[in-house]
């Protein structure tokens, strides 16, 4: 099972599993008043763990306890919590090197080491705010008949109390500073995009508050800060050392990345045929996919699989182009291929799952139901994974299974009420004392059962 912390900003991310899909119209209700949504994408977030693990663990924390959240704003904005580092998609792409994201994400790792906001009384008050808030849409959407709505705004109060959270005073900004620069010495990386990033940004100090990105009102910027961080970091040993090539190549996979789903036709100006970079046509590929152009977008897909054969998430791209397009049949091939070249990544392996349980084949959806106990078994909290798996048991009459996954699911998006109900029909369609009954029972007794819900499962025991 994952760790309180990850199943807590994992059930934030419920029903989004790839960055196209969390973008779809279908899922436009996942998007807030904030305009800020949520997104999972297993190449950026991995690229994003390369980045910020030395950083977590020149700080002693332990990088493989720590979750990725990647949000989608016109804020450049990041916050590290127990367990998580979130960081905006404005931020990545308004980060010029890699150096300068890292300074970002070692600021607020600072602020994680030193217990600041959770020593704020101020601070946990202003981070109930947006929580209660985002929660209180999630009730209007329920009651409007917007269950799935309700649900993901529900379940992603968490992220949006956790960054009302983040507000900070001078000297615990300027202790962060330090706090960062001494990690990013400690992890062999230069201070220099540390205060880089805040010397760019250091106009935002004459705006008003209402002008200011929100990052900079939570983490007010000051000269004296800028220039006392300047003065450390110059005086460090790796402060002239460069991001290394493929360091950098990364960033602009990123950034082309972000810009062929978030802005396409953007990309696509920005991005023009002139340039030949491997970054340059990956976003006119995605830019394509997005504008609804699956032929020209599945041109450039090939051309880059060409020149680069065994790279997963090319064939990740190929496979979700061909499945939100009708064509699931030929997705299924670039899909087991991404699956065959990054085993360990679970969420292509929810992406081929989802694939074989479309096709109308018994054996195809006997077949993507491994594919989806397997993904998780690494991401037990994936809520998609447990909705397709649903969907998949309900195709074979397993309604014992079906109603169990679908628990599973409920309980991952925080619904408990939703959750006990679907596990206590599992129940009485399971072998009594098998292992999925005794885990219809736990979930039944973790999510605030009433007595007569007791009474309906016979009792605590059974």
């Amino acid at each position: 099972m994952a760790s309180p912390a990850r199943s807590i900003f994992r059930a934030v991310l419920a029903g989004a599993i790839a960055l196209s899909l969390v973008l779809r119209p279908g899922l436009a209700a996942a998007q807030f008043t904030s305009g800020d949504y949520l997104i999972r994408d297993t190449e950026i977030e991995e690229i994003l763990h390369r980045q910020s693990s030395p950083i977590f663990a020149a700080a002693g924390i332990d990088p493989k306890g720590i979750q990725i959240v990647l949000i989608g704003s016109k804020d450049p904005n990041a916050a590290a919590a127990p367990g998580v580092m979130m960081v905006t998609t404005a931020l990545i792409m308004q980060a010029d090197n890699p150096n300068q994201l890292q300074g970002v994400m070692a600021h607020e790792i600072g602020h994680l080491a030193g217990g600041h906001a959770f020593r704020s009384g101020d601070g946990a008050r202003a981070g109930m705010v947006p929580m209660i808030l985002t929660m209180g849409l999630g009730v209007l959407a329920a009651i409007a008949g917007s269950g799935d709505a309700a649900a993901g705004l529900i379940s992603s109060a968490p992220y949006f109390g956790a960054l009302g959270y983040a507000g900070y005073g001078r000297e615990q900004e300027a202790r962060a500073d330090q706090a960062g620069a001494t990690y990013m010495e400690k992890a062999g990386l230069s201070g220099r995009g540390l205060a880089e990033f805040f010397d760019k940004y250091r106009y935002q100090e004459v705006l008003s508050q209402t002008r200011r990105y929100k990052y900079f009102i939570d983490h007010p910027l000051f000269s004296d800060r800028i220039e006392a961080l300047q003065t450390r970091v110059t005086a460090l040993p790796h402060y002239y050392k460069k991001d290394p090539p493929e360091a950098l190549a990364e960033h602009e996979i990123m950034k082309a990345k972000l810009e062929g789903f978030i802005e396409p036709q953007v990309a696509l100006t920005k991005y023009d045929e002139k340039d030949t970079s491997y970054p340059a046509r990956y976003a006119r590929a995605i830019a394509y996919y997005q504008l609804k152009e699956p032929d020209k977008a599945l041109k450039r897909v090939d051309a880059l699989i060409a020149e680069q054969p065994n790279n997963a998430y090319l064939y990740e791209l190929k496979g979700q182009i061909l499945f939100e397009f009708g064509r699931q049949e030929e997705a299924e091939a670039p899909q087991r291929k991404s699956v065959a070249l990054r085993p360990d990544a679970p969420l292509l392996r929810v992406n081929l799952g989802q694939t074989l349980v479309s096709l109308d084949n018994r054996t195809k959806t006997e077949e993507g139901i491994v594919e989806l106990k397997k993904a998780l078994t690494q991401e037990n909290d994936n809520a998609t994974a447990w909705r397709i798996l649903a969907e998949a048991y309900d195709k074979h009459g397993d309604e014992g299974l079906a109603r169990l996954a679908t628990a599973e699911m409920e309980y991952n998006i925080g619904d408990m009420r939703q959750a006990r109900e679907f596990a206590i029909r599992a129940r009485d369609r399971l072998p009594k004392d098998s292992a999925d009954w005794r885990r219809a029972t736990d979930i039944v007794l973790v999510s605030n059962p009433t007595v007569d819900d007791l009474r309906r499962q016979g009792g605590a025991g059974g």
